[in-house]
């Protein structure tokens, strides 16, 4: 019994190789590559494929690129640590925190003012970066340029402070970001 057209089992498997293991008498068919066709359920836009339209220097991305993402994921992290701080200034662990910050064991108003500011600064920029405002953008910029200048002067203790507003720095900096945010 000779098979028909639609009696083949592996008739409907995408790419040139049919069947588990391949079969070298099935053609591959035009403008297939090794690995088979990729199927229309992941979609023929562009945004589909990372979101990015035209060419060269002139593309419009439609989502952030990855620099944008972690820059605030960070900023949201430190912002959360911030509050998070804020709240345990105001327990009975307050004079701690509040002679850390402070210098002073009577300062927990100021601890706290200071703390929900800083949560402020850094969750403010966190939000709006994925949204595409360039004040957020710059913000963070003056945020990680502070965060660089007071990491550095107190060196050696404010290592990883120091290193994660240099990695923000870095991250806003980039030409992708760039021309994410000067590319309506």
């Amino acid at each position: 019994m000779t098979e028909q057209h639609g009696d083949d089992p592996t008739e409907d498997r995408p790419g040139p190789y049919r069947g588990v293991f391949g079969s070298a008498d099935a053609p591959p068919s035009s403008g297939t590559t090794p690995y088979g066709d990729r199927p229309s359920a992941y979609g023929d836009s562009p945004a589909a494929f990372g979101g990015v339209y035209g060419a060269g220097a002139d593309a419009y991305q439609a989502n952030p690129p990855k620099q944008v993402t972690i820059a605030a994921v960070i900023s949201l992290g430190l912002g959360a640590m911030c509050v998070l701080l804020a709240a345990v200034a105001l327990t009975s662990a307050g004079e701690q925190v509040s002679e850390v910050l402070t210098g002073s064991k009577g300062n927990q108003g100021v601890a706290v003012a200071a703390a929900l500011i800083c949560g402020f600064v850094y969750l403010l920029p966190a939000i709006y970066l994925r949204k595409r405002r360039p004040w957020a953008r710059y913000l963070l910029i003056g945020v990680a340029a502070i965060g660089i200048a007071g990491g550095a002067m107190a060196l050696p203790a404010s290592i990883l402070g120091l290193a994660i507003h240099v990695t923000l720095l870095i991250l806003m900096l980039q030409q992708p970001t760039r021309l994410w945010f000067h590319h309506p």
